[in-house]
This record gives structure tokens, sequence and C-alpha cells, in this order.
């Protein structure tokens, strides 16, 4: 880069190097011809002032020189290091060498998150098979008795496994797969038990509340084996449901066999992540961790808070609204699972083309332009992937509501929150996004619940001003070079 890349610690060349004029230059003497010795000063200096991009990073020099303030009154009667430097900046003119090539430390192959994207949609396949457990009494909305208790356990578990896997990546971080696994060990089961239990504690089918359980040991499971780097292996339990799945396509498997496909499911998960555990906590004991407040992981648990009940109310919005004929958007739900593995790839690209963005960037306005533009292409690119799977999955989904411009348009606003939630996430801003999906949550919740409008025009209004502000926040962000180290 030019200027901008020696603020950048693991650029090719530190801070410390604007000093590093050469001292045959440096110790020129005095021209004749120079009335102000500050043009004396900028001679001199030419080739530091040149590739500075503010003028802190002059008065910075000047200071490693031993210039004092007293001295720079006396030989250049200017107030201090910082008028000088910026009197400096403004008398020498930008001259940045173009930088040379660097690694991109964010490039990541493509196949580890169409991985990703298959273990986050393939566990939607339960539902399909769990269909003889849900048979029986219907509540005031159609929808089996005991639904309210399997969608607060799911909320339950979304909000405590984010949570938890920040905290673990954390100690991952730290302390190695040892600290993870401690970690998980105890919050892991946890969870599952506080999502089981909020289950049971409401009325409901016998056979619902059993599959929100299971569901409780699944999730709690399949983030023990995410967090350890084991996607491989989750893919491996899923392929009983897997099939399953598949085979409801073609014929009707009878209620012992659809039982047990989940059961193999639930307990080849539960065993895999038992033993991974085991597995880490044999790999030697951890160094030494810093403390960590309870408090540090809670605005990720809101976050997933927040997008399980925007997801929730984008499947059953028309249903609890009790519109004529409404159906669950199931297919809306399956493209947006699918799509994580694409928005998580374009978490990688944004952070690693930023970085480019910065080492090409000459001034702070550059940079935020580039920021600017890097942002809207990764939005645009994962909303075009899920406009794309939205189309898909609507035509295999016949069953569920048309997909109609305004339908997709509100989903793609859902996308748009949840993707630049994640990239701030990522980059450890966390309260802005937990606040603000948790506040177009509350927001969709009561629109809903006063009958206010259509859950689709909701969710559209809602969701895009919640995006609106997310991506500003993110553009700020991106373009602080602070952010990048």
């Amino acid at each position: 880069m030019s200027g901008l890349l020696r603020l950048v610690p693991d650029g090719p060349e530190p801070a410390h190097d604007l000093a590093a004029a050469p001292a045959a230059a440096r110790s020129r003497p005095r021209p004749r011809w120079a009335a102000d010795p500050v043009d004396a000063l900028a001679e001199e200096l030419a080739e530091v002032c040149a590739v500075a991009v503010h003028p802190d990073e002059i008065a910075a020099v000047l200071e490693a020189d031993g210039l004092t303030g007293e001295q720079i009154t006396e030989r250049y009667g200017r107030a201090d290091a910082f008028e000088l430097a910026a009197e400096l900046y403004a008398r020498v003119p930008r001259s940045h060498p173009e930088p040379g090539p660097r690694p991109d430390p964010w490039k990541v192959s493509p196949g580890r998150f169409v991985l990703r994207a298959l273990v986050f949609t393939l566990p939607g396949f339960g539902y399909s098979l769990a269909a003889p457990l849900m048979a029986g009494g219907r509540d005031g909305y159609g929808l089996p008795q005991g639904t309210a208790g399997l969608v607060v356990s799911a909320l339950v578990a979304w909000a405590w496994n984010q949570a938890l896997a920040h905290r673990a990546y954390l100690r991952l971080a730290t302390g190695g797969r040892t600290a993870a696994a401690r970690c998980l060990q105890w919050g892991a089961p946890l969870g599952a038990l506080l999502a089981a239990t909020s289950a049971a504690a409401l009325p409901g089918l016998a056979g619902v509340t059993a599959f929100a359980a299971g569901q409780a040991l699944y999730l709690a499971a399949a983030t023990v084996l995410l967090v350890l780097g084991r996607e491989r292996l989750l893919l491996l339990t899923l392929a009983p449901t897997a099939a399953g799945g598949a085979a409801l396509l073609v014929v009707q498997p009878p209620g012992a066999v659809r039982t047990g496909l989940l059961l193999a499911t639930a307990g080849g998960v539960l065993g895999t992540a038992a033993y991974e555990i085991l597995r880490a906590r044999r790999e030697g004991k951890p160094p030494e961790q810093p403390a960590l407040s309870p408090l540090a992981s809670v605005p990720y648990g809101l976050f997933g808070l927040g997008c399980g009940v925007l997801t929730t109310l984008a499947a059953l919005g028309d249903v609890l609204r009790r519109t004529p004929g409404a159906t669950t958007a199931g297919a809306a739900v399956i493209a947006l699972t699918l799509s994580m593995g694409v928005a998580e790839w374009l978490l990688y690209r944004c952070r690693g083309t930023a970085l480019a963005a910065l080492a090409r960037s000459t001034t702070t306005a550059g940079l935020k332009l580039g920021a600017a533009r890097i942002l809207a292409l990764c939005v645009a690119a994962y909303l075009a992937a899920l406009a794309v799977l939205d189309l898909a999955t609507g035509a295999l989904w016949p069953d569920g509501p048309p997909v109609t411009a305004a339908r997709t348009a509100a989903l793609l606003a859902l996308g748009a929150v949840l993707w630049t939630g994640l990239l701030l996430q990522a980059f450890g801003v966390a309260w802005t996004p937990a606040l603000l999906c948790l506040g177009a949550a509350g927001a969709e919740a009561a629109a809903l619940a006063l009958r206010l409008s259509a859950p689709v025009a909701t969710q559209l209004a809602v969701c895009t001003a919640a995006a609106a502000g997310l991506l500003a926040a993110a553009t700020a962000l991106l373009s602080r070079i602070t952010t990048h180290r």
C-alpha cells in the first residue's frame, strides 16, 4: 500500500519506518535561499512527508527526532509538533509508491462453506420425518398442539448456543481445543436442559414435546462439533435423517422407520460430540486462561434470539395472523439456512478485500469509499444467492405460499439483517447488531399482535430499516484503519 499500509502492524513496513529517511538527507545544512526554516525542514523530510497519509505521522517522526515544543517554537515559530507537522503535510505533495503483493490472510476454500451449508440445512428433514409425532389435535392457529413449546424451545436453544459458541471460540483462541472442550462439556448439556424444559413447560402433544427434547439435544451436540471443527463428522451423523428426507419424496415410510431414523441421528450426534470432547480434553492441560466476564457473550446470545424470532415470524407470520388459506413459509426458511454457507464465505471475502483496499488507499476518503464499495458488493452477492435459493426452494415446495416479489423482497431484507449483523460480530462489534435485531423482532411481533399490516409488508419495512442501520454501522467500522489490524 501506500501511506495507510504503514499503520498496519502486519504490513511489510512498520510504523516507525517513516522515520527511516536517509541520514545524509536529514543532516544536510539549511540552504541559503531558505528564508523560512520550515522550507529547509520540508526538504529534509520530503520522503517522509510525501508518503504520510495524515499529519500525525509526521508529528510522530518529529517527536522521535527529539524535537521539543520549546525547540519547535524557537527554531520554526510554530506552537507545537502538530502545527508544524500540519504545515509540512500541506507543503509537500503526496507521492505514494505502489504496494507490493501481499498474501490474503482471509483466503479460504469455498468447499468448507458448502459443507457448512449442508449441515445447517439437512436437520430440516427432521420436521418432515417427525410428522406422525405431530398428528392429533390442533391449536387455534391450525398448528399441531405443542407447536408453541417447540418454537420456544428452538428459540432458547438458538440464543443459548450462539452465546456458548462465542465463549467456546474465545477459549479455543486462548487455550486451544482443551480449553474449548472444558467450556462446551458444561455449557452444551445445560443449554439442552433449558431448551427441553421450556418445551415441556407448555401444554402440547407428547410426541411434539419429545421431538422438541431431541431437537434441543441435537442443537447442543451440533454446537460442540462445529466449534471443534468437526463439520464432516456432523454431516455423517445427519445421514439417517437426510436419507429419510430423500425417501419421503417417493414413498411414505412407516412411523417406526421415521422414528428410528431420527433416533439414529440424535444418538450419533450425541455420541460423536461426547467423544470429541473427551478427545480434546486428553490433548493436554490448557495454559492459564484469562478471566472472561459472564456478560461478554450475552450480546451474541441476544443476537441469536432476535434472528430466531425474525426467522420464526417469516415462516409463521401469515398463520399466526390467521390469514385465510395461510400456510407456513418453509421454503423461505430452507433458502435462508442454505444461504448461510454463502454468507460465511462472503464474510471472509469481505475481510480480505477490505484489507486489500486498505493497502491501495492513499487518503482517508479513499479508504471510506473503498470500504463502502466492498460492503455493497458483498451484500449484493449474498442477496443474489439468497434470491436464487428462494426461487429454487419455492419451486420444490408446492404446498407453501407462492413466491412473489413482495415475499422475496422481505426475505432479502431479512437476509441483509442477518449477514450484516454477522459481519459486525466478526469484527467484535456485538451490541449494535444485538439491539437492532431485538428491536426489529419486537417491532414485528407488536405489529402482528396489533394486526397493523400484512406480515410480509411488516417484515419488509422493519428489516429494511434494521438493515440500513447495520449497514451504516458496518461502513463506519470498515472505514477505520484500526479495524483491520
